[in-house]
């Protein structure tokens, strides 16, 4: 871990990262998309010294009690109880559990959590957490699509409850809809989510005409798409929608399966233009939130356009 007095800066960021040796610990079958070679990509791609500067921080177990703020008690006792003492458990038909598949995802939501009071507290302008499971397909009561607890929701309410944030924003570039985060937040004109995502495609939802109270935004990328289709979406929906809601906090929902490596989808993303959203990101955080931003990976399945898409991701975060 890297000592706050030995912070270094790159153009005047301070850029966190939390990950932790758990999150290899959740297991998923042979050949599931989500595994932990994921995070083992990503740690290679971040230990070149291009990353000397990165403020990386052991990512602290979550307290269990913030996951009610995102989930009634009965569901989370439920996920508790499907917990298997050996092998794997299978939750749903793309999502399963391991013994360490609690504490891993426990662990993502304090590392969510912290990287919130980070920003909040001026210990770090930007905070990326490389954790697993990822969250956003995990509704109020469902777990789904990989997703256990819905990680993004719960830090959202966590800004609100703990650092009296008013209004905060979800975007989502994920290549498929957070239907989970949609769900959470449906009537709830305090918290935006904004979801650029390909449609037709798991789960199914994430029309423009999905709107909530108002708060939702959707804007479907039609297969076989790309960077000029991707960036049209952010520049005629979601970013005026930021500029309108003037958020307290950003966070994003940082998949990166819309890469054209990426096996699960057909969007045909570069790098490039998660480095342009990220930056495009970072530009309404300094407008409207003193900078607070936080990115939490989600999808991303191809190890090699994973590893790429989270350097310029990152690289992005410290530079400004």
């Amino acid at each position: 871990m890297v000592k706050a007095a030995a912070r270094a800066y790159i153009g005047g960021m301070v850029t966190r990262l939390y990950t932790h040796p758990i999150f290899l610990e959740h297991i998923t079958p042979p050949g599931h998309p989500e595994r932990p070679d994921r995070l083992r990509a990503i740690e290679r791609a971040l230990d070149d010294e291009a990353f000397a500067a990165l403020d990386r921080a052991e990512a602290p177990e979550g307290d269990e009690a913030t996951i009610l703020y995102a989930h009634p008690q009965e569901f989370v006792e439920r996920v508790r109880a499907m917990i298997p003492a050996t092998g794997i458990a299978r939750v749903d038909a793309d999502t399963t559990a391991s013994p360490k598949s609690w504490q891993a995802a426990v662990t993502a939501i304090g590392a969510a959590n912290a990287a919130v009071d980070d920003v909040f507290r001026g210990n770090a302008e930007n905070v990326f957490v490389a954790a697993r499971p990822p969250g956003h397909h995990a509704e109020k009561t469902t777990s789904m699509g990989f997703c256990l607890f819905n990680t993004a929701a719960i830090a959202a309410r966590y800004a609100q409850r703990q650092h009296q944030a008013e209004r905060v924003a979800i975007v989502d570039w994920d290549v498929h809809h957070g239907n989970g985060t949609q769900d959470i937040f449906w009537d709830d004109p305090s918290v935006l989510y904004c979801s650029t995502h390909q449609m037709p495609l798991y789960p199914g939802t994430g029309a423009v005409s999905e709107t909530g109270a108002g708060n939702i935004v959707n804007a479907p990328l039609a297969p076989q798409t790309g960077s000029e289709v991707f960036r049209d979406a952010f520049l005629s929906r979601i970013l005026p929608a930021l500029d309108n809601f003037a958020p307290d906090l950003i966070i994003i929902s940082a998949g990166f399966d819309a890469h054209h490596r990426d096996p699960l989808a057909e969007i045909n993303l570069t790098e490039n233009d998660f480095d342009w959203a990220t930056g495009q990101l970072m530009q309404r955080a300094g407008r409207h939130s003193d900078n607070r931003l936080v990115s939490l990976l989600e999808g991303g399945y191809d190890l090699q356009g994973l590893a790429f898409s989270v350097v310029a991701h990152v690289g992005r975060l410290m530079k400004g």
